[in-house]
């Protein structure tokens, strides 16, 4: 049996606190780690002590397991908790701590290893009797035997990274035509994400659930199960929304699933924590997908539903203890929902957007100031709810959304209420097929403004520059608005959509305005816009939401359900509405340029492959988006870039 008194967590952002709360709640000493990047982040201001790993990115830092070793090392640390990503299902990493002579809160390295090769841990599970896909999980990794072998399944299949997860090094493939190119872009993101190329086929289960059941095993031969997770919503097989329990599981599939996931522990004799992930189709047969070998993002929903901390569950199997419940003992309550809000811009295909947080709300409370940083992960923070009732949780979740407000970085803050609301998934209905059903290959599309959305961005942003107009002069607000030949007028014009919006606003009294959007006049009476909260009449109809306005003049509005960022033309820089287009190609976001397809006079057309940027642990590819000739190649490959700096330059062709 051990004892540990102090622990180090190697991770960063939520997961980190997580781990430090029980930890803390438990007696235990918290050291933290982070990179320079982190050095103001509140895992590091929480935690008791902390050690600087390094530079930001990642490689020099949270995936440093020497440092972080040493980091144990030299503030006294019993144990290390890896949380989820980064070394957390590193075998190598966790054999490292061990022979440090520190426990390491997971299971075993051998464990690791084989879960975490997706070929072996298939031809492990096939040996233990546990369902799994057909598929191809040969150590001949040749075009020739991938195409025969698809061949034989049938398609669709799915092309996967057999080192990994997250979605990274996978692609659904359709038909034959498409296999070659989809192994191409697999083995090269599995290679950059994992350091493998390997690659296994499945057998692509389509209207499927993706359902996962929590385990967790001790040294004392004691292996049960929590329950499972529906996780169905995913895009480009990442999860973005989570549920516990499963809409459509009953006793005896629950029964069978678990049991089938306990083996799946037992086969390769785990120990703490871990997650089995099957493939659940319409008939009720469900697949062994994978295993993680540590805790979940979404974890929390199972903690809701059992009334188990599974942080202060996997500290006790650390230090030696058993189990301290049985199977029969294990008892389900209500419901719970987990939303993953993440730093990106659903109008544009999702693509990660990083900088600035400058207002900051989620629901309990408001931190600003900080920073979304584009060496990590694109997820911001992890939305919670519960109920006595499904329904009752996703109604607490849609509120809880509208009261979040994120300004700076974009967010899919609209798109999940948008995706809470659907009718699929309020029926408990949806699969792993909903969102390309639901919103197609263009991803989400908010739609254009309505005309009261724009009335109070123009109040707003009238507002706004009056008080800062008295502020400088010293003038009183009463006076504000006032002018000895009759009411003021304000013009804004707004581009939104390839359309600039035209909108007045008319002063009719303190705090009330008659605005026109094009041919439509309203009546705004503007309450308050305390705090950046506002309190806003519209035509009879009350609204409330959240406002932020920058020194560039670009304001951010958030109103329940629809959050969006105007700006006047009058406020623009023409030479910055030109840098993003044409000709000009420039770096979308923060990245690792890790290939420029083309070379100077090379002739191009639009949409043709120009380079593939790396960011937020995900490969991005830069489409032309004219016809022409490129006349410049500005960047290197293997490079990191900024936001906005130049790639290269293509001469449009005059027809384009």
């Amino acid at each position: 049996m051990t004892t540990i008194s102090t622990l180090l967590i190697a991770n960063r952002g939520e997961i980190a606190l997580r781990i430090m709360r029980t930890a803390r709640e438990m007696g235990l000493k918290t050291i933290a780690v982070y990179s320079e990047a982190d050095a103001d982040a509140p895992h590091v201001r929480f935690a008791d002590d902390a050690v600087c790993l390094g530079p930001a990115p990642v490689a020099e830092s949270y995936l440093a397991g020497d440092k972080i070793i040493d980091a144990a090392r030299s503030k006294g640390a019993d144990a290390i908790h890896p949380g989820y990503g980064f070394l957390s299902e590193n075998g190598a990493f966790a054999r490292s701590v061990v022979d440090a002579g520190v426990v390491f809160v997971g299971p075993p390295a051998a464990a690791i290893d084989i879960m975490g090769d997706k070929a072996q841990a298939k031809r492990w599970m096939i040996g233990a009797g546990v369902p799994c896909i057909p598929g191809y999980e040969g150590e001949d990794q040749t075009l020739e035997v991938f195409e025969a072998a698809a061949s034989e399944i049938g398609f669709p299949v799915m092309v996967k990274a057999s080192a990994g997860g997250g979605g990274r090094g996978m692609r659904l493939v359709e038909q034959a035509a498409d296999l070659a190119d989809a192994i191409k872009l697999a083995r090269s993101e599995a290679e950059n994400a994992f350091g493998s190329g390997e690659l296994i086929l499945e057998k692509a289960i389509v209207q499927s659930r993706h359902v996962e059941m929590q385990v967790f095993a001790d040294n004392h031969g004691n292996a049960i199960h929590l329950g499972e997770r529906d996780c169905s919503i995913q895009r480009r097989h990442q999860k973005i929304v989570e549920e516990a329990p499963c809409p459509v599981m009953t006793a005896d599939l629950r029964a069978a699933m678990g049991a089938a996931a306990v083996e799946a522990a037992r086969a390769v004799e785990y120990r703490g924590a871990g997650t089995v992930e099957f493939l659940l189709d319409p008939e009720g047969q469900f697949y062994f997908l994978e295993m993680n070998t540590r805790l979940q993002v979404e974890h929390p929903v199972t903690e809701l539903v059992t009334g188990l901390d599974l942080v202060a569950l996997q500290l006790a199997v650390a230090e030696g203890r058993p189990l301290a419940l049985t199977q029969d003992e294990v008892r389900f309550e209500g419901h719970a929902m987990e939303v993953r809000l993440y730093a990106e811009d659903p109008t544009e295909d999702f693509l990660p957007s990083t900088g600035l947080v400058h207002f900051w709300q989620p629901p309990e409370g408001i931190v600003s100031g900080g920073e979304v940083s584009p060496y990590y992960d694109a997820i911001v923070a992890k939305i919670i709810t519960s109920g006595s009732t499904r329904e009752e949780a996703r109604l607490k979740l849609v509120a809880a959304l509208r009261d979040t407000v994120l300004f700076g970085p974009a967010s899919n803050r609209d798109f999940l209420i948008d995706v809470l609301k659907q009718p699929l998934f309020v029926a408990g209905a949806a699969t792993t097929a909903f969102i390309a059903e639901t919103y197609g290959d263009g991803g989400y599309e908010s739609g254009g403004l309505r005309a009261e959305e724009l009335a109070v961005a123009a109040v707003v942003q009238h507002a706004c520059t009056q008080l800062a107009a008295s502020a400088k002069a010293n003038v009183s607000e009463e006076l504000l608005d006032w002018s000895s030949a009759g009411d003021l007028e304000t013009i804004l014009r707004y581009p939104l959509l390839g359309e600039t919006k035209t909108v007045s606003v008319r002063p009719r009294g303190a705090r009330d305005y008659d605005v026109t959007v094009e041919d439509t006049v309203l009546r705004v009476t503007l309450f308050s816009m305390d705090s950046n909260r506002l309190e806003v009449v519209v035509d009879g109809n009350a609204r409330r939401g959240a406002y932020w306005m920058s020194a560039t003049e670009r304001l951010f509005i958030n109103l329940e359900s629809r959050s969006f960022t105007v700006i006047d033309a009058a406020a623009l820089d023409s030479n910055a509405e030109e840098a993003g287009g044409g000709g000009v190609v420039v770096a979308p976001m923060h990245g690792l340029l890790l290939a420029i397809l083309v070379t100077e006079g090379d002739r191009v057309r639009k949409g043709d492959r120009l380079a593939v940027l790396e960011a937020m642990k995900m490969q991005h590819e830069i489409l032309a988006e004219v016809d022409g000739s490129v006349i410049r190649v500005a960047a290197a490959e293997d490079t990191q870039v900024a936001a906005n700096d130049l790639i290269l330059e293509i001469e449009p062709t005059e027809d384009a």
